[in-house]
């Protein structure tokens, strides 16, 4: 792997993390618009939930992002 931004090749694997109420700790990316319901709920049932990656360039600290599903 290379970063988008400056290309070096050392990045350095870690997470981004949620820390909002009633979060598990740690971010997903789930596809379509954001969508509420009646009660301002998220709607995300049926819905793919893909796991958040995330890596950091050592050269110029640049984030890159990727998203996996989860097994």
């Amino acid at each position: 792997m290379r970063c988008t931004q400056c290309d070096g090749t050392d990045l350095e694997p870690g997470f981004v993390e949620d820390g909002g109420e009633h979060s598990y700790g740690y971010a997903r990316w789930i596809a379509g618009p954001l969508e509420r319901g009646i009660f301002g709920g998220v709607k995300r049932f049926g819905k793919t939930r893909w796991d958040v990656e995330a890596f950091r360039c050592t050269r110029c600290f640049h984030l890159e992002l990727f998203a996996r599903t989860q097994d």
